[in-house]
């Protein structure tokens, strides 16, 4: 791999398939890797506050023999305090890598350029890489061949969107995106997916008709309305989005057997009825556990050997 994990669309194919089998390997084997990566130390920067992201980077480091360290915005408060590029050259004297859960995917991409140690995007305004590669593993567990199915996200064309799209591109998986209008995802991004997925079998569907996406979908996928930062958006994102919510009647749009998921916090009775939530359809906390699986195998390939 690279140095940095930035985004899935900086994945080569191999290095893309590489990590969803490593992902099933530590899962499945974690005792192998108890030592992996013995007397690492991974700082982990937030300027966004995440149950799952501390948690499962924190523990998959202390699974992998390594440590990591927790640091808050109020401990460094990058561009207020110092730069970006400060802070890379300080941390790369100490540690041997660098989570960065950051506002600004400018910023992650900065300390990437900055830091000679390798920097793990852990979610950005525009990607959030470490979710979709736990998401598409989940998916593969859950259904199978990847290039067999369809996956459809419901809401906001943001981050978490982005992720899928690209995790589905370099799988061949079909994938169908409905927003409202004004809020689909950045033509960037849907312009990187569609450049991962040219020789892969993938399609894009982008419709403001949830049902229409649904259509054909093996799973169904949905995140908050509003996120973290756009607080003052939560009532008028409420009105424009009650529309998209995942319930269990565009469940039943999708094929048999379709599963939801949902990256967490959920906000049951806005995007996602509690009926479909709690349901047997639901895999989300299926997905929280992969972020850790997902997680050790970047860190693996990143920060240590390339064999167990």
């Amino acid at each position: 791999m690279k140095k940095d994990f930035l985004s899935i669309h900086d994945l080569t194919p191999y290095e893309f398939h590489d990590l969803l089998d490593l992902s099933e390997e530590v899962k499945a084997h974690p005792e192998e890797y108890r030592k992996a990566l013995k007397h690492q130390v991974l700082a982990m920067i937030f300027e966004k506050p995440s149950l799952r992201t501390r948690m499962t980077f924190e523990v998959g480091m202390m699974e992998l023999g390594g440590k990591a360290i927790y640091l808050s915005p109020n401990e460094i408060q990058i561009g207020k305090r110092e730069t970006v590029e400060d802070v890379a050259h300080n941390l790369e004297r100490w540690v041997d890598g660098i989570m960065y859960r950051s506002f600004a995917h400018t910023d992650a991409v900065r300390m990437a350029q900055a830091a000679k140690i390798p920097v793990i995007n852990a979610l950005s305004d525009k990607s959030h890489p470490c979710q979709g590669m736990a998401d598409i593993f989940t998916l593969q567990e859950h259904k199978g061949g990847l290039s067999r199915l369809k996956l459809t996200y419901v809401g906001d064309g943001n981050n978490v969107c982005h992720s899928l799209m690209l995790a589905a591109a370099k799988a061949g998986t079909k994938m169908g995106v409905a927003t409202p209008k004004g809020y689909e995802p950045d033509p960037e991004y849907v312009r990187f997916a569609l450049e991962d997925g040219k020789d892969t079998g993938f399609t894009l569907q982008i419709t403001n008709d949830p049902r229409e996406a649904a259509a054909g979908a093996d799973a169904i996928y949905t995140d908050v309305w509003a996120s973290m930062g756009q607080e003052a958006e939560k009532e008028a994102r409420a009105r424009i989005f009650a529309p998209y919510q995942v319930n269990a009647a565009l469940m039943a749009a999708a094929n048999p057997g379709a599963i939801f998921m949902h990256c967490l916090p959920a906000h049951r009775g806005e995007e996602v009825s509690a009926e479909v939530f709690e349901s047997p359809a639901s895999v989300v906390f299926d997905q929280a556990e992969n972020r850790l699986h997902a997680q050790k195998a970047v860190m693996l390939r990143l920060m240590g050997k390339k064999e167990k």
